[in-house]
């Protein structure tokens, strides 16, 4: 069965909703979701329920469309104020640390044939090109699955992950396209002309997306559109226009938007809240749409011929490359061995490497499908592997906390344009001193209390409300800490 204009609607609805299902039992056992939804993916495709789909033209513009607005979501989401201590170990992380595992890798992959009796025979630019396209890291999977077993982590790893995490895919793309580039215009590898093109597009798509950024947030700001919910939608098309103008100037679009999402998510925004609803639906959304269809893509037939070879560049990357360029990075700081482990461990390969493998298949080079399998088997190993036992090893180091609440118990946000902070209070015993009433209780100047929970009910308070030990308050101070 193929994919038509009159069933794609339905195929695809059922698809995004068995992903959906499945992955709410993979959950409980730490599966990573992506891992599910390529398996969904791969259920439903030629070899399995017989869906038809085989381009890779296709996935690639799907994979484009959803990982520009994955990054500059994530760029949303990160403050600045958490990653501002770690910028530097970050950073360095996602561009040294890339180019140091390419490098490694393919290294290893073009002596793999001479030191073992597995033939491979790729020469040096596809062995670092196979390299490159499974440089970056999908750390963003590993905050679901430490969400939902409510784990925290020490030493600012979090925000060290959230970093490289948002900013790897950019130059491992630069790496991608610049040998894809050099090898199909038989230029050899040069490693002056890598080193220009990777300088020029990051220049060009960093300073872009400050400057769009800018633009976006002063816009949003300034349009007064007569719907509220015309701003999220206008966000998109600007990411959009960001990715598309970014990549016309031969600048780096996913860092473009990445960028801006930092400048738009760390500047006063209008409409702020709803744009971030509406960002968290389409990015889930387009993360199921991306990951069913890298599924549908491959065949796994197709993987039967190359899993050993694939097995033994994804093991060596795991245990060895990864490491020794995590260690080489942050050897300046003072990073604890154990939190160095983990970062080692946590280096998932995603979706992105399967996008970046269909550029040498577009790009019509010879051994292109042998790479595309290669890179396919490695994913998939390192999210069985690695992805399923992520609290494993966060607990074995010594390294997972509690993770810290966020929200509160009423559901209540305030625009952070208001110079205030809420804040809750479970009341105990030793609250009430003087006496049980609200008006007996001791608060700062400046304090409010806005409302009061009482197990599933909730009460507007007033000073003669008598209360209860086991009740929650929720406070309002006029200036935030």
């Amino acid at each position: 069965m193929t994919f038509t204009t009159e069933n794609i609607f339905f195929l695809g609805s059922v698809l995004i909703f068995a992903s959906i299902v499945i992955s709410k039992w993979g959950y409980r056992f730490g599966v990573p979701t992506l891992l599910l939804f390529l398996f969904t993916g791969m259920l439903f495709g030629s070899e399995g329920f017989g869906l038809e789909f085989h381009s890779h033209e296709d996935a690639q513009l799907i994979g484009m469309l959803s990982l520009s607005v994955i990054l500059f979501s994530g760029g949303m989401d990160t403050k600045l104020r958490d990653i501002q201590p770690i910028a530097t170990q970050g950073l360095i992380l996602s561009t040294v640390g890339v180019m140091l595992t390419t490098g490694i890798t393919g290294l290893l992959i073009y002596y793999l044939s001479e030191w073992t009796r597995l033939d491979i025979g790729l020469s040096l630019p596809l062995s670092m090109l196979l390299a490159a396209t499974v440089s970056s890291t999908d750390s963003a999977s590993v905050f679901n699955l430490l969400r939902s077993q409510g784990i925290g982590l020490k030493h600012n790893l979090r925000p060290i992950l959230e970093l490289e995490s948002g900013s790897n895919d950019p130059m491992a793309y630069v790496l991608t396209i610049a040998l894809v580039d050099m090898i199909v215009t038989s230029g050899g590898f040069s490693g002056m002309e890598l080193a220009s093109k990777i300088v020029g597009q990051l220049a060009v798509g960093g300073l872009l997306g400050y400057l769009l950024g800018r633009v976006l947030v002063w816009i949003v700001n300034r349009i007064n559109l007569p719907n509220s919910a015309l701003y999220p939608v206008l966000v998109l098309s600007m990411i959009l226009i960001m990715f598309t103008l970014t990549d016309l100037l031969k600048g780096n679009g996913y860092l473009a938007v990445y960028v801006a999402g930092l400048v738009a998510g760390n500047s006063r925004m209008s409409y702020r809240r709803e744009t971030n609803t509406f960002m968290q639906g389409i990015t889930w959304l387009l993360q199921i749409v991306m990951f069913l269809t890298l599924g549908l893509l491959v065949n796994p037939s197709d993987m039967l011929s190359v899993w050993l070879v694939a097995i033994a560049i994804g093991l060596f990357m795991i245990f060895f490359s990864r490491p020794l360029a995590v260690f080489l990075c942050l050897q300046p700081f003072h990073v604890p061995v154990k939190a160095k482990l983990f970062l080692s461990w946590v280096g998932l390969r995603g979706a992105v490497p399967i996008i970046f493998a269909t550029y040498p298949v577009i790009a019509g080079i010879e051994d292109a499908g042998f790479l595309f399998n290669v890179v396919f088997v490695i994913t998939l190993l390192s999210l069985s592997l690695q992805g399923t036992t992520i609290t494993i090893v966060a607990h074995w180091l010594g390294l997972a906390t509690e993770e810290p609440k966020t929200g509160n118990d009423f559901g209540i946000e305030l625009p952070e344009e208001l110079e205030s902070q809420l804040a809750e209070q479970t009341l105990t015993d030793a609250d009430f001193v003087k006496g049980h009433r609200l008006c007996d209780l001791d608060f700062s100047y400046g304090t409010l209390v806005m409302m009061i929970k009482r197990g599933n009910s909730f009460i507007v308070p007033n000073g003669q409300v008598e209360l209860q030990s086991g009740d929650i308050l929720l406070t309002i101070t006029q200036h935030k800490e």
